[in-house]
């Protein structure tokens, strides 16, 4: 079975970038206990659209799960192939080591057009049975994909913020 992810960015979260917020700390807790349960009902190929934020945490909690599930796989799904040109250093060499980690990248797209972010998001929606959200009833594209998903039935697992 295939779980997706999909969850806000960093300016879209109370603590920003901090991530020694004690609320972000607690987040990740929140993720990786999804995630166990997500795999606890017959998960084993998660689905990240591996931006910044809530997508770094979720594909990193999976990656440290292996260790004691090594039957967790983990795809990055990139809309385009400069997905993360513009983010910072530090940012950057972040995504490249977490993809490098990853079992299969797929990049949807040859290059970046208005609202590959979006489909990307779709696309793992439509390959998913379960989706694991990060979402605090907005809008955006975190809330167009949740929407997405229930017209499609997909099970959510929500982590509230």
């Amino acid at each position: 079975m295939i779980c997706a992810f999909t969850g806000h960015r960093p300016g879209h979260l109370p603590w920003g970038g901090d991530e020694t917020d004690a609320r972000c700390v607690a987040l990740k807790e929140l993720l990786r206990r999804r995630i166990e349960e997500a795999a606890g009902q017959g998960c084993t190929e998660f689905l990240c659209g591996m931006a910044r934020g809530c997508d770094t945490y979720f594909a990193e909690a999976v990656l440290a799960l292996r260790s004691v599930r090594p039957e967790l796989r983990l795809t990055a799904m990139l809309p385009c192939p400069d997905q993360a040109a513009r983010w910072p250093e530090e940012d950057l060499a972040r995504h490249r080591a977490l993809c490098a980690r990853c079992d299969r990248v797929e990049v949807l797209e040859p290059s970046y057009s208005p609202g590959c972010m979006l489909r990307r998001n779709y696309a793992m929606v439509e390959r998913a049975q379960m989706l694991i959200t990060v979402y605090d009833g907005s809008g955006g594209g975190t809330g167009s994909t949740v929407r997405y998903a229930r017209r499609c039935g997909l099970r959510l697992l929500p982590v509230w913020l």
